[in-house]
């Protein structure tokens, strides 16, 4: 069996004359929970569509659990629960009642799924509770419920937290964490909210304009976030040894153009410029760098727009 849950392979949708998306090559895999984190109209739900079947590509193609075929990729979707649209909730009936709609829609077998699945979610209190009393954050566990009925392997959610309060978005990232840990559930998840993804996401898909500008894990994200003090001197490696011997830190790294970001000595700053020059290095450039997750994705989006 592949590693790979997914693949996309030079992804393009495209409407009449404008890309939705183009060129989109992306990977996930398995447990995962990859983050597409685009603006509203970046792309984002028209490659979920893609994915999930509910729309096809202009070029490109797409791999679901190593298979491409039409044929394949029709029974692939089988193995996915999504939401990408809002979920098709009866109002006048019970959160059992949904599903138990919904089971018999789907030709789920056997009624366990039922109770299993909302105590799974946390909806299992409701009892005879009309939907239509029910709160948006209660909908959209609802709604995750019936993508988790039959039991899926991948799990695709198009702004799950839009339009719930704090208390809500909390609730739902720790069921999907809850989820990725205990049933090894793959997850994608895209928002236009960088912030929370971060506390759920593992992998990072950044698209803009329907291109994607760039794919990285969280730890990667992190280091490129991270404060951090910005050296440039007139040799690397003995600054590096001072860094070591003197200031006794090696939370530090030595960049391809000699660059030294040191992520230790930011209050201290006086500190490491007198290490440095006391061992004969002369200081080309000292400054404290770093940013918020948002004012990374903003430079990001804002470079290309100004290519």
């Amino acid at each position: 069996m592949s590693e790979f849950i997914l693949k996309t392979n030079h992804l393009t949708k495209k409407y009449n004359h404008d890309f939705a998306l183009h060129d989109v090559n992306i990977t996930l895999k398995k447990g995962e929970i990859y983050g597409v984190i685009g603006q509203n109209g970046a792309g984002k739900s028209t490659m979920l569509r893609m994915v999930t079947g509910l729309a096809f590509p202009s070029d490109g193609s797409i791999e679901l659990f190593g298979k491409t075929g039409t044929s394949e990729l029709t029974e692939a979707h089988k193995r996915i629960g999504a939401i990408v649209e809002d979920p098709a909730l009866f109002p006048n009936m019970t959160a059992s009642e949904n599903l138990e709609a919904h089971r018999l829609q789907k030709g789920i077998p056997g009624k366990d799924c039922i109770k299993n699945t909302l105590e799974l979610i946390g909806l299992s209190h409701t009892g005879n509770k009309k939907v239509k009393n029910f709160s948006l954050g209660m909908k959209q566990r609802l709604g995750l419920a019936l993508c988790l009925l039959s039991n899926p392997e991948f799990l695709i959610l198009d702004e799950p937290t839009n339009g719930l309060d704090p208390m809500g978005i909390i609730e739902l990232r720790e069921l999907l964490k809850r989820l990725n840990r205990e049933k090894e559930l793959t997850i994608l998840i895209s928002s236009h909210i960088l912030s929370e993804l971060h506390q759920l996401a593992t992998t990072f898909g950044i698209i803009h304009k329907g291109k994607l500008l760039e794919e990285l894990t969280a730890n990667e994200l992190d280091q490129k976030c991270r404060q951090h003090l910005r050296i440039k001197v007139d040799n690397p490696n003995l600054g590096a040894t001072v860094l070591e011997d003197n200031l006794s830190t090696t939370d530090f790294e030595v960049l391809s153009d000699g660059t030294i970001k040191l992520y230790r000595y930011l209050d201290n700053v006086r500190k490491v410029s007198m290490a440095l020059t006391n061992h004969g290095l002369v200081i080309e450039h000292l400054s404290e760098n770093g940013d918020s997750l948002e004012n990374y994705f903003s430079k990001l989006v804002g470079s290309v727009d100004h290519e």
